[in-house]
């Protein structure tokens, strides 16, 4: 059975947005304070952590001016937005920019997961019930069923239905048309794609990682969401520790603020952020225990590299898959791992972070 979120563009329907805060300055106007009182996280103050306008929307800026164009260019043809195809890391903002594009072209936007449609009729449910200009965003696409993929062909560039009826020589196949509507894929494996699917969108952006500066906007922006009093420097600390990714930060931000209350009620500073970031085991270049564990694992037992891939996940007990899709990417990303044709090999700035020297 198909699992599908419906999100409504209807701007009454939505509590009212929040702003994005102003620029701060460095003393008491830094502070982002609206009193100690935590409402409880429902699931409708989880969404409001989302923009909901792309002027909003903080970061990725070159996606931003090619999306903006493709709007614009849309609405001036009254034609349904190209199917965009969204392609890396998790956790960098792809359901966001779906849910956005269609609040900009004022359709609703039908949410789902490639493993949730594990049956031609799944997909065919949901595309009878899209209505003309609809975005239908399914996650994970790489891991589309063969048949729900094919089935799509026909869909995204006709907008037409193949339905088959019958079996054996009484099988005929019959085509129902379509509203046209706006295919949004997201994944982290762009290259797991089928070349007839990827061809098959009109556009196909990276999402790239955020830097410090776009992160501790977000972190601000959070915090004024969830009523958390926060200083500039604690927002600046929290985004340091995130990895580059917005759904890190936020998630550091409610431990912090756990910390907070708990431990130093408050002003989240830098202390106290530093504090607690220290306690949940993320240092400041964001590396969790595994990170660092996995560094010195190589660089005590086989004198920092090179190593397979295998054997380094038999020497730490992580799995190998996890090792090179979950860890591996940041560690190489701020230039702590390399991938080399002999193995792996820690660098020297590495060995400098964990205390090894050079």
């Amino acid at each position: 059975m198909a699992i599908v979120s419906s999100h409504n563009s209807d701007p009454s329907a939505k509590p009212p947005r929040s702003p994005q805060p102003a620029a701060l300055s460095a003393d008491a106007a830094s502070l982002v304070q609206q009193g100690s009182a935590q409402p409880p996280e429902t699931a409708l103050v989880e969404d409001h952590l989302r923009p909901q306008r792309l002027q909003d929307y903080i970061g990725q800026s070159a996606l931003k001016q090619v999306l903006d164009i493709a709007i614009q260019a849309a609405k001036s043809r009254q034609e349904p937005l190209d199917h965009l195809l969204l392609y890396g890391p998790p956790g960098l903002g792809k359901t966001t920019m779906a849910l956005i594009l269609a609040q900009e072209m004022g359709v609703a936007c039908k949410i789902t997961t490639a493993p949730a449609l594990e049956r031609p009729r799944d997909i065919v449910g949901l595309l009878v019930n899209l209505k003309p200009g609809d975005v239908l965003f399914i996650d994970e696409i790489h891991r589309l069923p063969r048949v729900t993929e094919e089935i799509l062909y026909p869909a995204m560039e006709d907008s037409r239905l193949d339905i088959t009826i019958g079996k054996g020589q009484a099988a005929r196949t019959r085509s129902l048309p379509l509203a046209a509507f706006t295919l949004v894929g997201a994944t982290t494996r762009v290259g797991a794609l089928s070349s007839p699917l990827r061809d098959r969108f009109g556009l196909v952006q990276r999402l790239r990682f955020y830097d410090t500066d776009e992160l501790t906007q977000i972190v601000l922006r959070t915090a004024e969401v969830l009523k958390t009093p926060l200083h500039l420097a604690g927002a600046e600390e929290i985004a340091r520790r995130a990895r580059g990714t917005p759904r890190i930060a936020n998630r550091l931000l409610r431990r912090v603020r756990d910390y907070m209350e708990v431990k130093a009620p408050g002003l989240i500073t830098a202390a106290v952020a530093a504090q607690a970031l220290e306690l949940f085991n993320v240092d400041p270049r964001g590396l969790d225990w595994t990170d660092r564990r996995l560094l010195s694992v190589i660089i005590e037992n086989f004198d920092g590299g090179p190593i397979g891939l295998e054997t380094m996940a038999a020497a730490t007990g992580e799995d190998s898959q996890t090792i090179e899709e979950v860890y591996e990417p940041y560690l190489m990303q701020i230039g702590y791992l390399q991938r080399t044709p002999r193995g792996r090999v820690v660098t020297a700035a590495a060995r400098r972070h964990l205390g090894y020297g050079d």
